[in-house]
């Protein structure tokens, strides 16, 4: 019996399955809609595709290094419950599946997914992915991987595989000391998730984009902005009626207390930003300002740059670069940060917070 495109629709719709397996499902039964179900339930394609329309937000991060150390790999996958990323049917998957990225070269996540199983060589990464789901009972999400290579790379995995980091580094002898240092470095990625090695790794308009958002933020921060733009954006709001009465006699009882902006009603201070950003070029040519944004911009670079940060495990304040320089000299050595990864498990994901009675009582509802 030939296979229509509303039979293969109408499958769908009633098992959840993907549209490839619907189509061999009906081919497998010769368009025997119910038997075709049958066999999906059978192949725990049904199950798994249903499963897939939940929330798998926690999960797991796990990496693996070659014996060599000069490469290794990063995986995240995902499932819906904290335990089942506990489990050890799960995490003995997972470490299965960041061993194969590590072996292999994948240009992205589709392709891995297309590949023959390291697991079973019978299927692809992804067919078996789907008999995993139906094992363990959870939607599982292969989320993300990278893989890197160099001179000496590191892994971290922290709090049990909520965060990994993979540190590449280079290095004329990679000696226990460095790859020390190197642990120690990825630590502090774990830690305070820097977003560049150096400064110098940003792209132009990616400075530019920061500094915009640090002007911005400025200028939507009004009591912190300088006091002579401050006072002549309080002045600009009593002149052009754009307080009322009420914030005009709360400024003029409490103009010189510190907290004026505690006794502000939030339309006064929505007006005293949107006077600042009407200024904003007038504000960008003006010294005072600018010396506000570059302290900030300064700052933040401090915060986002990993050779900026100050080294969590330091005494003094010796920042995560002068660390890496007197490891390199103590050891006579050259040692650089290459490139770092770093994963956090969810990160970005909605988080499903159900409350587990209500949920069993729905279900028996």
């Amino acid at each position: 019996m030939a296979v229509t495109a509303s039979m293969v629709k109408e499958l769908r719709e009633m098992s959840g399955a993907g549209m490839m397996d619907c189509k061999k499902a009906l081919t497998e039964t010769d368009g025997d809609m119910n038997a075709a179900v049958e066999y999906l339930r059978k192949k725990g394609l049904a199950k798994a595709e249903k499963k897939a329309g939940r929330i798998a937000a926690e999960g797991v991060v796990t990496t693996y290094v070659a014996d060599d150390a000069k490469s290794a790999s990063i995986i995240e996958v995902n499932s819906e419950t904290d335990f089942v990323a506990k489990n050890e049917v799960f995490t003995d998957y997972v470490s299965a599946l960041a061993k194969q990225v590590n072996e292999n070269d994948y240009a992205d996540l589709a392709a891995f997914m297309a590949a023959t199983s390291s697991i079973d060589s019978s299927a692809t990464v992804e067919e078996h992915h789907k008999a995993m789901v139906a094992k363990i009972g959870e939607n599982l999400t292969i989320r993300r991987f990278e893989k890197v290579s160099g001179d000496a790379v590191v892994s971290y995995i922290h709090m049990g595989g909520k965060i990994g980091v993979l540190v590449n580094a280079e290095s004329d002898n990679v000696s226990d000391n460095i790859k020390e240092a190197m642990k120690n470095v990825a630590m502090q990625i774990a830690a305070m998730n820097p977003q560049y090695v150096k400064r110098e790794d940003m792209s132009q308009d990616s400075l530019a984009k920061e500094k915009e958002i640090i002007v911005d933020s400025s200028l939507n921060d009004p009591a912190s902005l300088p006091k002579p733009i401050l006072n002549k954006l309080i002045q600009e709001a009593l002149d052009t009626s754009k307080w009322n009465d009420e914030d005009k006699n709360a400024y003029e009882e409490q103009k010189n207390n510190k907290f004026l902006f505690n006794f502000l009603s939030d339309e006064a201070v929505q007006a005293l930003r949107d006077l600042a950003m009407s200024h904003k070029d007038e504000y960008l040519a003006d010294k005072i300002f600018n010396g506000l944004v570059e302290g900030r911009f300064s700052k933040h670079l401090k915060e986002i740059c990993l050779l900026d940060q100050a080294y969590v495990k330091a005494e003094d304040k010796e920042s995560v670069k002068q660390y890496i320089e007197k490891v390199a000299k103590d050891n006579g050595v050259s040692f650089a940060i290459k490139s770092f990864v770093r994963f956090e498990t969810g990160e970005g994901l909605e988080k499903k917070n159900e409350d587990f009675a209500a949920e069993v009582a729905a279900q028996l509802g």
